[in-house]
């Protein structure tokens, strides 16, 4: 009979996977292009050797038990740590990282990181870029968890968190606007909270996944709001009249040029975050070649000063 170290495989790892995602058989068997019995005869042989009933059979759909259950879950992070290690593997031959994820808030200038992803692939590397939108708390939280490498706009103390290096990207200033038809356009300055509070705020929501850890800014207690999920949409917002909130100064500052929005002055405290960009410790290995070039990038006063201000309307 097989030993468990005989079939627990990748591949069988993977039909486990796609057994239980799709909850039948013939369903993993056609996204393998398997034939239904080599799936069945493979997830025997892995109960036979490990001498557990990993689905059960009892229903029309295969259910995981609860020994099924924890293989998947152990399987998945022996997946993933083949993984690392292979890029691990990688990263020594070539210098370059199999994959790069670069956490970007909403606050910050879309076409400034889309120009500087257009000069990295003109070096034509070898790493995957992927970049993710995150607001608020999110943007440092997808760094401390291992989701991105490399954080743009994060709000953080240098040296707090272990791990992680930081260095400022610079002062991002925020103005409270409204569309000029909106009833707070023609209200006396400066505008109370008690005023506030009887008109809708758009807010975006924070993209944090960790419980707690969400930011709420801003918003008065028993003010209606409308939520939005990116900066973009909140600024889309504001301009329709939808309601008043605190925009980043450079993102308002075309549409209080062109009078979509109107500037108001207000009794709450002017709002200056100093921004920061942050990255992994890549551990003995060092920063590979993509996290080195784009901290290259980033140590030009002209590329940080071009994040926070050099937005585009649409």
């Amino acid at each position: 009979m097989p030993s468990p170290r005989d079939v627990l495989t990748p591949d069988a790892l993977a039909l486990v996977q796609a057994v239980a995602g799709h909850g039948s058989f013939a369903a993993a068997a056609r996204e393998l292009g398997l034939v239904p019995s080599a799936v069945t005869y493979r997830i025997r042989q892995l109960e036979d050797a490990l001498d557990v009933l990993l689905f059960d059979r009892s229903s029309r759909q295969a259910k995981l038990t609860a020994a099924g259950d924890e293989l998947l879950c152990a399987g998945q992070q022996l997946l993933q740590d083949i993984d690392a290690m292979a890029n691990r593997v990688r990263r020594v031959a070539t210098g370059w990282e199999a994959e790069l994820t670069i956490a970007v808030d909403g606050a910050l200038s879309c076409s400034t990181v889309m120009e500087l992803a257009q000069a990295f692939y003109a070096l034509q590397p070898t790493t995957r870029l992927r970049l993710r939108d995150e607001t608020l708390a999110g943007t440092l939280e997808a760094l401390i968890s291992g989701r991105a490498d490399l954080a743009l706009g994060v709000v953080l103390e240098p040296g707090t968190t272990a791990g992680i290096q930081s260095h400022e990207l610079g002062d991002l200033g925020f103005v409270y606007a409204v569309a000029p038809h909106h009833p707070l356009a023609s209200v006396p300055e400066p505008i109370p909270d008690d005023v506030l509070v009887r008109h809708r705020a758009v807010a975006v929501a924070d993209s944090a996944q960790q419980r707690g850890t969400a930011l709420t800014l801003g918003l008065l207690t028993g003010q209606d709001v409308f939520t939005v999920g990116s900066m973009g949409a909140k600024l889309d917002a504001q301009v329709r009249g939808f309601g008043g909130g605190f925009l980043p100064e450079p993102m308002a500052r075309p549409y209080l040029e062109s009078g979509r929005l109107v500037a108001r002055d207000v009794q709450r405290p002017t709002r200056r975050i100093r921004m920061s960009y942050a990255w992994r410790q890549g551990g003995n290995l060092g920063p590979g070649r993509a996290l080195q070039w784009w901290l290259g990038q980033l140590e030009s006063p002209a590329t940080r000063t071009a994040l926070l201000e050099r937005h585009r309307p649409a």
